[in-house]
């Protein structure tokens, strides 16, 4: 089953732009641009994970957080408040996380695999084509049968499938994988993807985006 995820956010562009990478990485989704419609619909509907405006319409964000908390729902603060104040407030309050706007769609959908897998909502299999990812026991399989990846090349292969259809640079990836910036030679993230293409057959469906990086299709 899908998580589904509530955007509680007024402006449409960026509302629609967060559902697109949502959606495109497996999740469930439901927008909502004021306040008071939101508190109803977490109190009514089945809901995983809400991302919360501060200043929306209606009720603002501190204010719904206040109303939905004894639900144990957990909550990430998207905002373009970057004062400490409003942090703590947040936090305080009982969010998971807060992020400041703008940010990158990787990190958005890092920071809520990372708080739904704190809340044991997490999906532990992730799935493309006839490909399976154990997340637990760090096993792929394809076809049934077990394929040998490296460690780095398992988080690399984890990063392109929750990332489906976006285009990801040499840098993020080299970041998201070996987790420190890489400056300049970046042939390694070139090499790991060949083995991946070759070990999985997936030649056809992790496309080279020129002078960017790379990206996982269908």
């Amino acid at each position: 089953m899908k998580q589904k995820i509530l955007i509680v956010e007024d402006d449409l562009g960026i509302s629609n732009l967060i559902r697109l990478n949502l959606n495109i990485a497996n999740y469930e989704t439901k927008q909502v641009h004021d306040g008071l419609e939101a508190i109803d619909i977490v109190q009514k509907e089945h809901i995983d994970l809400v991302l919360l405006d501060i200043m929306i319409p209606g009720a603002d964000g501190f204010t719904i957080m206040d109303k939905i908390r004894y639900l144990d729902i957990p909550v990430i603060f998207l905002t373009a408040k970057n004062s400490v104040v409003d942090k703590v407030q947040g936090l305080k309050l009982g969010a998971e996380d807060y992020i400041v706007k703008p940010f990158e769609s990787i990190e958005l959908l890092a920071r809520i695999e990372t708080v739904l897998r704190r809340y044991g909502k997490a999906n532990d299999i992730l799935e493309f084509k006839d490909i399976k990812i154990y997340l637990k026991e760090r096993v792929v399989k394809k076809n049934s049968d077990l394929v040998d990846l490296t460690l780095k090349e398992f988080n690399l292969l984890c990063i392109l499938v929750q990332n489906k259809n976006i285009a990801l640079t040499r840098e993020i990836l080299l970041e998201k994988v070996w987790q420190f910036d890489y400056i300049g030679e970046t042939r390694t993230i070139d090499m790991h993807i060949g083995y991946l293409r070759k070990k999985l057959d997936l030649s056809d469906n992790i496309k080279t985006v020129y002078k960017i990086g790379y990206r996982l299709e269908d």
